[in-house]
This record gives C-alpha cells, structure tokens and sequence, in this order.
C-alpha cells in the first residue's frame, strides 16, 4: 500500500468509512505481523500485541498528523508493545516458599532448566541488543528493513512506491543498511 493511498484510507476512516478501516486492516496487517514475528512472542503474546497495535491506530485515527505514513507509525507502535511484553516477561517474582524452591522440572534436572533459562536470557539479550542497534540507524535504514521483513516480502515495486526509493536502489541499500547493523553490532561485542 502506498503512502497517497493510506493516507487517504486514513482520512476516510477518521471520517467512519467502515470500507477504510477494513482496507487499512487487509492492507497494513502483513506489515504489523511482520514486526510482532521478529520478536519472537508467544502466539498468544503476538496476538495481544497485533490486536492492541490496532487498538492504539484506532484511537489515534483523528489526530495523526502524516497519514500517508500509517504504516510507519503501526509498525514502531507494534514494536513498542513487543518490547513491553518482553520486559514484563522478564520481570522475576521472588519466593520463599519451599515447596516452589526444591520443584523439579518436568523438562529434566533442576540443573538442565537452568542452562535452558540462561540459553533463553542470552537469546533475549541477543535481540534486545540488535533491536536497540536497529533503533541507532538512520530511519532510512528503519523503514526499508522493516517493510522488507514483511511476509509475505513486498516486491521491490511496492517498496520503491511505498518509500520512495527507485527499484534498482533498493537492494544496494538494504546491504548498505544490513552492514551497518552488523558493523555497531560487532563493535559492541553482541555477534
């Protein structure tokens, strides 16, 4: 879906065209999906936060100020409700109950479930890192990736429509974009 395109679907829906709305949701739902996947929720989590990502939109719908770039602003609200999920999830909630202390798993040793725990907390810290990496490129950078993690993937035509970018550059860019990711993740010691 291109920029004009949303933005008038935006403005339609704010004026309660139902056939808007529904056209925003068919068309921009791949993208919000392609966000909530790349955090590695539960499904339950991913649903939550598809759904409340929409919610937020809707509550807006009058008041966001570039419509055409509806996209945009449902992707970085889907990724700040991922990035909620993920922290209240990491939250730990201290005891001193016995009974839940010497609880043995039923995965295997209590020794297994804490090498699989610190397996899950450096694989989180892993994401949480390149996520934050992410965040440091230039919104250029931001835009193109996260249209291109979109699944199913958009053609380059409706890339180069959606952003602007002419068709030929946009593979030229998304390796420029990709190096400069790994080059901060690297000289930070998180690959």
């Amino acid at each position: 879906m291109d920029r004009t395109d949303a933005g008038a679907l935006v403005q339609a829906a704010a004026d309660g065209d139902a056939a808007a709305w529904k056209a925003l949701v068919e068309g921009l739902s791949p993208l919000v999906w392609s966000v909530v996947r790349a955090h590695r929720l539960s499904d339950a989590d991913a649903h939550e936060v598809y759904q409340t990502a929409w919610f937020r939109f809707a509550q807006h719908l009058g008041r966001i100020r570039e419509p055409g770039k509806a996209g945009a602003w449902l992707a970085s609200t889907a990724r700040h409700e991922c990035l909620k999920v993920i922290r209240s999830a990491q939250r730990v909630t201290l005891t001193d109950d016995p009974r839940l202390l010497d609880r043995v798993s039923e995965d295997g040793t209590p020794e297994q479930s804490l090498l699989d725990s610190e397996e899950a907390a450096a694989q989180s810290e892993r994401v949480r890192r390149l996520w934050q990496e992410f965040e440091e490129l230039g919104e250029r950078c931001r835009q193109l990736l996260r249209v291109l993690m979109a699944t199913p993937p958009p053609s380059y035509q409706d890339v180069s429509a959606a952003l602007g970018i002419a068709v030929g550059s946009i593979g030229p860019l998304r390796q420029r974009c990709l190096r400069r990711l790994r080059s901060r993740l690297e000289a930070r010691g998180a690959i």
